[in-house]
This record gives C-alpha cells, structure tokens and sequence, in this order.
C-alpha cells in the first residue's frame, strides 16, 4: 500500500504549519488508534499531521518526500523480521536526516531485545506497542516533538553563522554606503528566511530650508532598480507614496504580504522600512527587522550623513574644474569627460580600485594652476611669444604648489596630475623634462585622455578633429608625446571614449 496522508478535518487555526508525525506499520489499526489519541494535542500551540506507510520501503518514500516529519513511531517487524531497523540505518545514512526523531515501536519485544536495538541504531526511543497508552503516548510525543524543535533551531543557527560567513564578505567588498547597507540587509533576510522581491530603509529628513528629502540608506530584490556605476537605488513612486504615508501616521492600507514601519530618529528624521513579501512574517522576523530599522539604521544614518560629506567634496572638485575651465573661455564638460575618460583607462589597466575612484575625482584638478597665469595670456586668440610661453609653462607648478600640501588622497593625485600631466614620454615636456616610466602613472594617463578630449572639442582657435585624425596622431605620438601602452589601450577602445563623448557633450 502506499503511504497515506490523515484524511481528518482540519480546523481552520490548525492551518498553520502542523507537526508532521509518521506512523510505519503494516497494522493499519495501530494507525488508526494513534491518530484518535492525538486528534487534539497541539505542541506550542501547533497541531499534529498525521501520516501513514505500511511498510519499510513504503515509509522511506514517505520520509524521503516529506523532509520536514519532526517524529516517526516505526514498528519493528513488517514486510521482515528487520525492516524497522534497516529503514532507521537507511533514514541516517542515506537520507542524512539526524533531525528526526525515531521511536521504534514492537509487538515483539523478546525478539529485537531493547538494550542490543538501542545501543546499535540511532534511535531515541523504544517501545513496546502494549507499552503506549494514551497518556504515555501524548507524553511520548510532547517530548519528542520538543526535541525536534530544538535540534531544527541548533541547526538553523549553525546555517546562519555559515551564512555570516560567507555573505559577509559581499558585506567587506561594499564600496558605497548603499551597497554597505543593502549588504547588510540582504544578509539578514537570508537569515530569517524572508522572500521579498523589494525591500527599502528609506531615511526621510527634513532640511533647513523645509524641504522634504527622501534617501535610500538601503535596498534588495529583484524589482531593485540603480541609477549609476555606484549602484545607488532608484526610489520608485510607489514606495515613495508609502513612505510619506507612513510618516503621516497612516496604517492599515497595505498592499498583501507587505511590511511597512515607520521609527522616529531625531525631531526631523524618521526612518521607514518596507518590503513586499511572498508571506507573512512569523512574529520572530517582525521582531528583527523592527530592530534592524529602529537599530541599525541609526548607524547608517551616521555614515550616511559622512558619505554626503564626501559626495559633496567630490562634487566640489568638479565645479572647480568646471570653474578653471570657463576662465579658459572653454566648456566645463571637458572636465567630466576626463574625469570618466581617467578612470576608463585606468580599470582598463587593471588598477586597483582605489586608484581607478581617486584619478576620477582628482582629474578635474588637472589645470588648477590657471588660475594663477594672467588673463592676458590665458586670452590671448594668437599664438603666444616666448615669454609668454614661459609663463604659462608654469600653470603646471603653481598646481602642485596649491595642492600639495594636503594629506587628503584625492588632492594628493590632484597634485601630481597637475604637475606632471605636460610631461612627454621622451623626455621634451615640462617642467621637469621627465622620461618614460619616471613621469607618474596618473599624469600619463591624463596627458593622453586631455588630448584625446581636447581634439574632438570645439575651441576658439579650432574645429573639433575627426576621429581619423585623432588616432593617426595618437599613433604618430606614441612613444613620444605618449605611453606606448596607454595609446595601445586608447586605439583598441576608442568607442568607448566616444560613449563618454556622447553621455557628456558640449552644449551647442
């Protein structure tokens, strides 16, 4: 026969997540008995499920489609002296279940003596079916389900801190704030086994102007949406709607499956978290996502008001370069297109992270020194003399002077980006007439990315070159305006320095 589901009514509060308990014997009597005895036990407020196999290999089908069955009471003898006990050494040994807790069950208690069968297999306990009244039966499964309950827990926890382990480090690879904290939370929801497709920390302030501003501290699922390379979450309008609506004190109007919690953080700054669930939550994951977002959204607030710090300096820099450029009478969109161009290259020879951010933001320093050179020069539609020639040579030096006494590393860059980015690769730039691999490595990336740049701009002595010129006098300056090796790189991915092109042009 087949194994048999309790075809008894299920009452509708005993619809949440029932022990599972399975009855193996070939008597199908013993069954019946067993389930009137526990119709009405519930263990933590959970109710039984009762199932049923009449046989060795028909109870290991049994067990082996329901891995989840917290207790099996298996006879002894069935379609063999021995098919209990060969059924517990196949349920440990090829199903590596150890969660489960066996009772083997006899009517022969003689023939398979009690302290031989306890001490060879891995079960925890053994009765004689004369043995299980009903009062001893009920105690027999309290006890047993308990166990269960607790061996499952232990084993959760030992694949949560295996989780840690290994989740932790996408959490050390974090480069932003916002992938620190969608790291951390995607962390948690593996965790406490929560399906989401979206989940949001949303930090929602008020600004000294009495604007309401809304930042993304953290975000997951697959309905995440990002805006650039830094992966910054896009708010979209319908979390936005909840978030205002959970500040405004409303509840009760969510969509199915939804969290949504709105925690106080200062007098103009709250924090909401939200997320759209497969299912309801147990009251355990409630409890824990309340505190990551009253909790741990406090430390994520402190860097996030850092991180805005250094947003801000880093925007800072590109205003600066925008600024130095239009005192050159030239578009300030040369200086964001270098800055991306810099860091294009600068991946695609296989620097470090660190460096590939850093040369972004200290590009735009390239020509701080201009500030420096008089406007009669810097003007000035034809060629310039010698002197004049001398003196705007020295753009360069002025630069380093203004930067280099900074411990900050972008300024650092910015220095020697500054300094150095005039230097040719044989030997004739200036000011320091440096050869070869002694100019630094950040000052001739920026030497050929300005020009590449500068030659498909328009400027006031000159129309934009086309591409073709462009790269004969790369290869013409390879070598000597220019690293050989940088110019492989430029030829080989020209396109993508005409994408850059394209994202940031000129205004017209």
């Amino acid at each position: 026969m087949d194994f048999l589901l309790d075809d008894a009514p299920v009452l509708a509060d005993e619809l949440l997540m029932p022990w599972k308990v399975a009855v193996i014997d070939d008597e199908r009597d013993i069954f019946e008995v067993t389930r009137l005895s526990l119709s009405r036990v519930k263990v933590d407020g959970r109710p039984l499920e009762l199932l049923y196999a009449d046989s060795g290999s028909s109870g290991f089908e049994l067990l082996n489609a329901n891995p989840d069955i917290a207790v099996a009471f298996i006879d002894v003898v069935m379609e063999s002296p021995e098919a209990g006990l060969l059924l517990v050494e196949k349920i440990r040994s090829e199903l590596k279940n150890h969660a489960l807790r066996i009772i083997l069950r006899t009517g022969q208690p003689n023939q398979h003596p009690e302290e031989v069968v306890i001490q060879e297999y891995d079960i925890n306990d053994y009765k004689a079916k004369t043995e299980l009244t009903n009062i001893k039966l009920k105690t027999c499964i309290y006890a047993a389900i308990r166990s269960y309950r607790d061996i499952v827990t232990i084993s959760n926890t030992q694949l949560g801190m295996e989780k840690v382990i290994t989740s932790s480090q996408a959490v050390l690879r974090s480069r932003t704030l916002h992938q620190f904290g969608s790291a951390v939370l995607q962390q948690l929801l593996d965790l406490l086994n929560i399906q989401t497709s979206e989940v949001y920390l949303v930090s929602q302030s008020i600004d000294l102007y009495g604007d309401k501003v809304n930042n993304v501290l953290a975000a997951t699922g697959e309905n995440v949406r990002v805006e650039d390379d830094l992966s910054t979450p896009i708010l979209p309008d319908h979390v936005r709607e909840l978030v205002n609506f959970a500040n405004a004190g409303g509840q009760n109007q969510l969509p199915d499956f939804a969290f949504l919690a709105c925690f106080q953080i200062g007098e103009n700054s709250s924090n909401v978290l939200y997320a759209s669930l497969a299912k309801p939550l147990d009251e355990l994951q409630t409890k824990l996502l309340q505190m990551f977002a009253s909790n741990v959204a406090l430390i994520f607030e402190s860097l996030y008001t850092k991180e805005n710090i250094q947003e801000t300096q880093k925007e800072l820099l590109l205003v600066i370069g925008d600024a130095i450029e239009q005192r050159s009478k030239e578009t300030g969109m040369h200086v964001r297109r270098v800055a991306l161009m810099c860091e294009l290259l600068a991946r695609q020879l296989g620097q470090s992270p660190e460096f590939c951010e850093t040369i972004r933001y200290a590009s735009p320093l390239h020509d701080i020194g201009k500030i420096g050179i008089p406007e009669h020069i810097l003007h000035k539609h034809g060629k310039l003399d010698a002197d004049e020639w001398a003196v705007m040579q020295t753009h360069a030096e002025l630069g380093y002077q203004l930067l280099k006494k900074t411990k900050r590393v972008i300024a650092k860059m910015g220095a020697i980006i500054a300094r150095d980015h005039h230097e040719k690769w044989d030997g004739t730039g200036y000011p320091r007439g440096l050869i070869g691999t002694d100019i630094p490595l950040e000052a001739r990336i920026m030497a050929v990315v300005d020009v590449v740049d500068a030659l498909a701009s328009r400027r006031a002595y000159k129309e934009p070159w086309t591409d073709e010129q462009i790269l004969a006098h790369l290869q013409a300056e390879k070598g000597r305006h220019f690293d050989p090796q940088l110019v492989d790189l430029v030829l080989s991915s020209y396109a993508d320095f005409q994408a850059i092109r394209r994202q940031l042009p000129d205004p017209e």
